[in-house]
């Protein structure tokens, strides 16, 4: 089994990486591998994280003033109707993940991880370039929720594989026994885009009066991420091709990788079960919160993102430790246990919440759903890459994560929807509990065997 405390070395240096920056002197994270080689390792972990860090940073921008860009580019006579629309845009962009997982996925599985991880790099940043610099409907009329719309499609395409490419790319270098704890960083990337994007919003908030927010202050963080992407290029421009991919004699074509997905459907829908209760989740408590807070709670808009702040440090420390886990005892122990775990409490908690709105009742609740969210996705990522055939691991997993996501990243506009209905505010909890019966089922069918239960010890 790893050592523990080289488990821990690693999470210290990994984190320490992060925080200040690729030129830092890091300290070593195996006992028996040289000083300069684990750096390195350290190094490469941050570039390939760096580019998910930006699609996840653009995403939540966008969930969090929703309501902003509504009344931007969707202005109408209904505040409901508005902010609908908008929300809806912001789902359109995960439609688009399933074309982009498999032709980009595709083009990774063959021409290599480094290649196919610049060119998401690339798409991602023109598909942010133009939702922040589209004038609003009241400057070009019609063309301008029409812009939109083409920006986040661009978005959603590119981001169908990014997080494939990088769970692929942290799997095939992750040291002998720590594949859950080096997939878990690509979730936790996620993490500190929510910490970053939340964090200029309350800094905004305070600066900004309320109608400057609403009228250019919410372009603000979107310029930003716009600002981010030269030194994002820069590094990812670094990454060397993985040596399990330069090992493989064969590289299938478009062609091969189609059939090969096809034989093995039923492994990509067994996926997309266990996906849509981590996007599901992940969605509700991160980019639905300000807009769950301010609207339906009636909290403030600083509560609201001081809160989804709180939320992405939380993850950020249950994924890495739950990753680790399930490197230790299995990744369906870990699977079963969350899945149950959230079929049970998202509902009352939910209601625990709407009986008596605070603050610190929004808090509690979401840092509880924030631990059954990512104690269940460090296991998942990594079984997600395990599960694959090989030759299609990237594509075979993007297609699986993206057509979950085609379900979840609609998790703010079916709350609202839910809600607006049914007249029950605890109602997104129903659906929350839903997509963990999707989790829930899905690992039961892939790890139905003893040899599927062992698979991650091989690994």
């Amino acid at each position: 089994m790893p050592n523990a405390v080289d488990r821990f070395n690693c999470l210290r240096v990994t984190a320490s990486f992060v925080a200040t920056g690729p030129s830092e002197n890091v300290m070593s994270t195996a006992s028996h591998a040289t000083s300069s080689s684990e750096e390195s390792k350290v190094k490469t972990v941050f570039r390939v994280v760096s580019g998910n860090f930006l699609e996840m940073y653009d995403f939540m921008v966008y969930g969090y003033y929703a309501s902003a860009i509504a009344k931007t580019y969707f202005p109408s006579g209904n505040e409901f109707a508005s902010l609908m629309l908008s929300l809806s845009v912001f789902g359109a962009g995960f439609l688009m993940r399933p074309l982009g997982a498999i032709v980009l996925g595709a083009y990774i599985d063959h021409h290599g991880r480094r290649k196919g991880l610049i060119l998401t790099l690339g798409l991602m940043a023109l598909g942010t370039l133009t939702v922040a610099a589209i004038p609003g409907y009241a400057t070009i009329g019609v063309l301008a929720p029409m812009l939109v719309l083409f920006g986040r499609l661009l978005q959603g395409f590119s981001a169908g594989v990014e997080l494939g490419g990088v769970s692929v790319y942290l799997s095939e270098i992750a040291t002998k026994g720590n594949k859950g704890f080096y997939c878990a960083w690509q979730s936790g990337s996620q993490q500190v885009a929510v910490v970053f994007a939340a964090l200029i919003g309350v800094l905004l908030n305070k600066m900004l009066p309320a109608d400057q927010m609403g009228a250019w202050g919410w372009r603000v963080p979107f310029l930003i991420g716009c600002l981010i992407v030269p030194f994002l290029f820069l590094i990812r421009r670094s990454l060397q091709e993985t040596e399990e991919f330069k090992a493989r004699k064969h590289h299938p074509k478009m062609g091969e990788i189609m059939k090969t997905m096809a034989a093995n459907w039923g492994i990509v829908l067994g996926g997309m079960g266990m996906v849509i209760m981590t996007t599901v989740s992940f969605y509700m408590i991160t980019a639905y919160t300000p807009t769950f807070g301010k609207e339906v709670l009636k909290l403030s808009s600083i509560d609201t993102l001081v809160v989804t702040v709180c939320i992405g440090l939380s993850n950020l420390i249950w994924l890495p430790l739950a990753g680790a886990l399930s490197d230790r005892i299995g990744r369906r122990p870990v699977l079963l246990a969350f899945t149950i775990l959230t079929i049970i409490t998202a509902y009352p908690a939910l209601q625990w919440l709407v009986a008596d709105p605070s603050f610190a009742r929004l808090l509690e609740v979401e840092l509880w759903l924030s631990f059954l969210y990512g104690s269940y996705n460090g296991g998942m990522v990594v079984a997600l890459t395990e599960v694959m055939p090989v030759e299609v691991r990237t594509a075979g997993f993007s297609l699986a994560y993206s057509l979950a996501t085609t379900i979840g990243g609609f998790t703010p506009a079916i709350s609202t929807l839910l809600i607006h209905t049914t007249g029950n505010k605890a109602a997104p909890g129903l659906f929350l509990g839903v997509a963990a019966i999707c989790g829930l089922i899905a690992t039961l069918v892939l790890y139905r065997t003893p040899e599927s239960r062992d698979q991650y010890r091989t690994a």
